[in-house]
């Protein structure tokens, strides 16, 4: 595709967020210069560009798809209906024994976890850690879901990519939590067995559409909005939850977490 093309799908989402060229490069850290160049067809798009403002528009894959030599990672069929969910989902509620919640993972995180992945090559970790990243436009919205995440203590103590990716993944934490839509929970390791050591899941609610579960697997995850399942999950959500710290006290846990990889 050609920059012209680009450029003009550029300006028509921008538009459409109500923003001038300046507005966007402050919310790029670009400049208002750049902004206009790449619209214009002047100046050739970066990924790192790309992926940054369909963060901030709110997009999914309609600027990345037009870089040349890039296609945007497909995603499996089963999977292929969660991001629609969670756009059109007011509340989020989301369990983790294992790892940071994928919506408020940071990229070098997730692509410390893609890279485990047997025989996972380049191209495809790196595809796959943007199209997470752009599923995280989703608290962008003018009217975004509330968020409740519970994560047991296991995840906050796995050195996943090191000390230093552990250490700017739990700030990024923090600082999601900052936001009024935006919580989390630490399940302490000291409860023992729980509810939810067989795996992961989300539950989504919104408006005009059923109630949804996603639920990890190893092999195949599955996404369903059977009435049983939902169900069964939503009691599990809440046996966990009761276990769960409350939320300054979990905010003071990963505090002191992050800490230590500070010191080691």
């Amino acid at each position: 595709m050609t920059t012209e093309v680009y450029g003009e799908v550029l300006k028509k989402a921008r538009d459409a967020a109500g923003l001038s060229q300046m507005a966007l490069g402050d919310l790029l850290s670009c400049s208002e210069s750049l902004v206009g160049l790449i619209e214009r067809g002047k100046r050739k798009p970066t990924k790192k560009f790309t992926v940054a403002v369909e963060a901030v528009l709110g997009l999914n894959g309609e600027l990345y798809r037009l870089l040349p030599n890039t296609t945007v990672m497909s995603t499996p069929k089963w999977f292929s209906e969660w991001p629609k969910v969670e756009e059109k989902a007011h509340t989020i509620r989301t369990w983790q024994p294992l790892v940071v919640p994928g919506l408020l993972q940071t990229a070098r995180y997730a692509r410390a976890l893609l890279s485990a992945e047997p025989g996972a090559a380049e191209q495809w970790i790196e595809e796959a850690v943007e199209t997470r990243l752009r599923r995280q436009s989703v608290f962008e919205l003018e009217d975004p879901p509330m968020y409740w995440a519970l994560l047991d203590e296991c995840a906050l103590l796995r050195p996943i990519g090191g000390k230093e990716v552990m250490r700017e993944q739990l700030r990024h934490l923090l600082k999601m939590a900052e936001r009024p839509n935006i919580s989390f929970q630490v399940v302490p390791l000291e409860v023992g067995a729980t509810a939810g050591l067989l795996g992961g899941f989300t539950l989504s609610q919104g408006d005009g559409m059923p109630d949804h579960v996603y639920l990890d697997a190893a092999a195949q995850g599955s996404v369903t909005a059977r009435e049983e399942t939902v169900r069964h999950v939503n009691v599990r959500y809440d046996a966990i939850h009761k276990w769960a710290h409350p939320i300054h006290v979990s905010q003071r846990l990963v505090r002191e977490v992050a800490a230590k990889y500070e010191d080691q």
